[in-house]
């Protein structure tokens, strides 16, 4: 299988060299000798190695350079915060070539799926921007005296943020820039899998105007540490954490010693109904996206599919044939519609819930397996890659109807009655997202109005805007990312009482 590449490996070695590779602390980057590694899982060869930051010693530079840098931000005029987020939400779409092949680089996702986060991921420093000079606040006289009620917002002040190795660019973003308008200064920890474009959005902030200590990016393999020196020190008051629920569990316990806010976007584990007066074109096209885009390494992906089983078998029939139709190879690669996963790790996981579901009674309708070598592009027979799959008759004791499979298998549920579909969706201790499919207004309705979900997308696969509030219920999370309400999470209410 012969592909053609739309990045050149002159192109590559280029891009590398130019992007950063060690800490940013107090508007500069530290140096030091790489010692990381950064793979392409599309490849399982080493991309490049940036400096293993030392948790404790870096990490508390990093806090320092946030608390020196914290008043006088916050002391900066909204106006000013707001343009300095334009110039950076300009600069992102102009140097999009760049963060779309580092994101497809070390992430694996398709580069077409690369420059689309590039657009989500900048629209958030663009929403912010104008959030900034929009604070709220109100005046009223107290009910029963002549004296009034003054509310004021001010910024938390500083800010550990960790982001996951999935969506490398709009992490930062949707946390960064909802901080900055409101006026806190941040200690951003990405992904030790994927730090190179926050190491290049580091160069983008600091060229927009950032001042020195604002924001400082921290790489560093040990992640524990890393939060936990920081989250021991007073100065640190706000912790936003998007990954796994076990680790926000435990960053939840930590934040008790220090009663710090916390924003946490845990883990998923979406349904996806489709009603009996779902349309196919419809429910197909919203299915795709839903469960393989990026790779189906997504906390929104569809984990579960409820079908009603009037039209179970034409949309089963239709989400294999477009599932045989995706295109497996590396991101970089013309054509590619489906990368690798991020680990051999994930691969694991992947084959174990397959087998599981398998062993209790699934059928692999198409997929179910890593591909053979001739299967794939030269280059890429050491990747990382899951064949796209399809399962069908899962039964309702199979683990992949528990668990996030974060990968690209769809498992197929067929049932008879909504009332049914409804309560198996519920069935989770998760909340995230979910999805529906259905032409009945009434019905569509009914059901989204009854799922148990933080967010809810109706006849479509993706919902995740900057101008929406994203976040879940249950153990899926706290807080909220984007809108009006994500500012909030970085805002203290003050109230001053006064003489009339």
């Amino acid at each position: 299988m012969t592909t053609k590449p739309r990045l050149s490996p002159a192109k590559v070695a280029d891009l590398l060299e130019r992007t950063p590779r060690s800490s940013f602390i107090g508007g500069r980057f530290l140096g030091g000798t790489p010692d990381l590694d950064v793979q392409d899982p599309a490849t399982g060869r080493v991309l490049t190695q940036v400096v293993d930051a030392d948790a404790a010693s870096i990490g508390g530079k990093a806090l320092d350079a946030a608390v020196a840098a914290q008043a006088d931000w916050a002391a900066t005029l909204p106006r000013e915060r707001s343009e300095i987020l334009r110039r950076a939400y300009e600069l992102c779409h102009e140097r999009a070539d760049d963060l779309a092949a580092l994101m497809t680089l070390e992430m694996g996702k398709p580069l077409d799926e690369s420059y689309g986060e590039v657009t989500y991921g900048a629209e958030f420093l663009r929403w912010f921007s104008e959030e900034a000079v929009r604070l709220p606040g109100r005046f009223r006289q107290a009910p029963a005296a002549e004296q009034a009620i003054l509310t004021t917002s001010r910024p938390v002040g500083p800010v550990l943020a960790i982001t996951p190795w999935n969506f490398p660019l709009s992490m930062g973003t949707r946390k960064i820039a909802p901080a900055l308008a409101a006026g806190c200064t941040v200690v951003l920890k990405p992904a030790q899998m994927t730090p190179l474009t926050s190491l290049a959005f580091a160069q983008i902030l600091a060229d927009a105007g950032v001042p020195a200590g604002v924001v400082n990016v921290v790489v560093t393999s040990d992640s524990s540490g890393m939060s936990s020196t920081l989250m021991a020190d007073g100065r640190l008051r706000k912790v936003s954490f998007t990954g796994s629920t076990s680790v926000g569990r435990s960053l939840l316990a930590q934040a008790s010693e220090h009663v710090l806010r916390t924003s946490m976007e845990l883990g998923g584990n979406a349904p996806f109904l489709v009603l009996p007066s779902a349309d196919m074109d419809t429910a197909i096209a919203a299915a795709m996206p839903a469960k393989f885009r990026n790779n189906g390494e997504a906390c929104t992906a569809a984990n579960r599919f409820y079908v009603h089983s009037s039209v179970a078998e034409e949309f089963t029939r239709r989400l294999v044939e477009s599932t045989e139709a995706l295109q497996v190879g590396a991101g970089i690669d013309e054509g590619t519609t489906m990368g690798p996963m991020i680990e051999p790790k994930a691969l694991e996981k992947i084959e174990e819930l397959v087998a599981d579901a398998v062993e209790r009674g699934a059928k692999v309708l198409t997929g179910g397996r890593r591909p053979r070598a001739d299967e794939l592009p030269e280059g890429c027979r050491d990747g990382y890659f899951y064949l796209p799959t399809v399962l069908g008759d899962v039964p309702a004791d199979a683990r992949v109807n528990r668990e996030e499979i974060f990968g690209p298998v769809a498992p197929v549920i067929v049932m008879d009655d909504v009332e049914d579909m409804v309560r198996a969706a519920n069935d989770t201790e998760f909340g995230l997202m979910s999805y529906a499919v259905g032409a009945d207004l009434g019905e569509v309705t009914d059901v989204a109005g009854r799922i148990e979900s933080g967010m809810v997308a109706v006849n479509l696969g993706v919902a995740s805007d900057a101008a929406a509030p994203f976040g879940g219920v249950k153990e899926s999370g706290l807080g909220r990312e984007g809108s009006h309400e994500g500012i909030a999470e970085y805002l203290e209410t003050t109230y001053v009482r006064l003489p009339l």
